[in-house]
């Protein structure tokens, strides 16, 4: 009887939090614990379902894509313990010069026929200042715009001076990423050569040059459940606008090659508690999914992601965007440009269900 009661509990309390994000309220921070410390395959279960119902509240049935291109890789001075990019580790990573303005034009082509949305340029450095390589990606975020091929977006490092940040706005770029990674108190065990704070700072440039902002972080570095809390919660008061988030693939010559990868059901998980504290952002499913996941990928809908990243990752392989687009097919989803005329409307039925009574 007893247990029978516990359970009845656990889904009278997940449906109260979901209806409360459905009627424009929040979690608080004890609450959000709750949430990722949940450990009962049905509870889970339950928590999804919800995630599920916040999600089309608030994103309709709608998914955004979106790719990137590493338009200078490798050699990279910082530590960063998961990345096959950094100089002082010995992974075995691909190095190149920053990339000519025809390949990038050739990457928004190919971005565009398959339907997606941004196109992210990213960059293997500690930061950005003023200079040639400044210089160099502001014309290549220029020439984006104007094709209309693909939103320019960029992850080029950290950025240390509000000229930067607008130079880029000016450049036409509408969104940057720069991750978080993972809490503030866990964040000296992911990286040493640069500072949480440092990243902040980065972000507060940004949105005070009006760039929309791109942050989340890699879940499964040793981190606890109440780190993914922190984060989540980070998130929310920084107002990222989307929220990457990855999963570790541990690869060969970096320090957490060795770590055990998340179950597929804890990183569903992850996904709806995101969803519940951030009930608006974009919640994009990006590196490691298809290597964690494996059969469970589509499920990532159910937890409550809104976005995608189609196409291979930096270092890493992603499944073919074909399979991709079938499973949205599948699924019943669409996405942008996959009909004539461009972005598919969501209907405002579809955008503002009723709010479910509890079960």
């Amino acid at each position: 009887m007893s247990v029978t009661l516990i359970d009845a509990a656990a889904h009278r309390r997940i449906a109260e939090l979901g209806q409360r994000v459905l009627a424009g309220g929040g979690v608080t921070r004890a609450e959000g614990e709750w949430l990722f410390a949940l450990a009962r395959p049905e509870d889970r279960l339950d928590l999804l379902v919800w995630a599920n119902r916040i999600r089309e509240h608030f994103h309709g049935r709608r998914v955004r894509l979106c790719s990137i291109v590493n338009v200078k890789a490798g050699g990279c001075p910082e530590d960063c313990r998961f990345c096959a990019q950094s100089a002082v580790h010995a992974a075995d990573s691909p190095r190149h010069a920053l990339l000519e303005a025809d390949e990038v034009r050739e990457a928004a082509r190919e971005a565009q026929a398959q339907g997606v949305a941004a196109l992210g340029l990213v960059a293997a450095w500690r930061d950005l200042r003023e200079g040639p390589a400044l210089d160099q990606m502001c014309a290549r975020l220029t020439e984006l715009k104007q094709s209309g091929q693909v939103r320019p977006d960029a992850s080029l490092g950290m950025i240390r001076s509000q000229k930067v940040a607008d130079r880029l706005k000016a450049a036409g770029c509408e969104c940057y990423n720069h991750n978080l990674e993972t809490s503030r108190r866990f964040f000296s065990q992911v990286c040493t050569t640069h500072t949480y704070e440092d990243r902040v700072r980065t972000l507060h440039y940004l949105k005070q040059a009006g760039i929309r902002i791109c942050s989340g972080g890699i879940l499964g570095m040793g981190e606890t459940r109440e780190d993914r809390c922190d984060l989540a919660f980070a998130l929310r008061e920084l107002g990222a606008h989307t929220v990457p988030l990855n999963f570790l693939n541990p690869i060969a010559g970096t320090p957490f090659a060795g770590l055990t990868p998340l179950a597929p059901m804890e990183i569903l998980q992850i996904i709806a508690c995101f969803r519940f504290i951030l009930p608006q952002s974009e919640i994009t499913i990006a590196g490691g999914r298809a290597v964690n996941l494996r059969d469970l990928q589509s499920w990532i809908f159910m937890a409550g992601a809104s976005a995608l990243m189609v196409g291979n990752y930096l270092t890493t392989a992603n499944q073919p965007v074909a399979k991709d687009l079938q499973m949205l097919k599948d699924l019943g989803l669409s996405w942008r440009g996959d009909e004539p005329g461009g972005p598919r409307a969501v209907p405002a039925s579809a955008a503002a269900p009723p709010v479910p009574a509890a079960a």
